[in-house]
């Protein structure tokens, strides 16, 4: 179990096993979720940025806004 102690400004370091585990590298942003029992989760965010592709599969085409339309579309009807 990793352990790290807070400074007078309320900063502390993450120790190594962290930072490794959540794949940080400086300059990344962190998000603290604090949960109903108390305990907080910390998580790396992803820029928007960073999801480009994200969906991509190799060998298919790219789907246009018209076919995306088109299938919400039919799906909507076909309730």
């Amino acid at each position: 179990m990793s352990e790290s102690s807070i400074t007078t400004k309320g900063q502390t370091t993450l120790p190594k096993a962290v930072r490794q585990a959540l794949d940080l590298v400086p300059g990344d942003r962190l998000r603290y979720v604090i949960l109903d029992d108390g305990q907080v989760r910390l998580m790396r965010t992803i820029p928007v940025a960073g999801l480009a592709g994200l969906l991509r599969r190799k060998g298919q085409r790219p789907v246009s806004l018209e076919d995306m339309d088109r299938a919400v579309a039919e799906g909507a009807g076909g309730e």
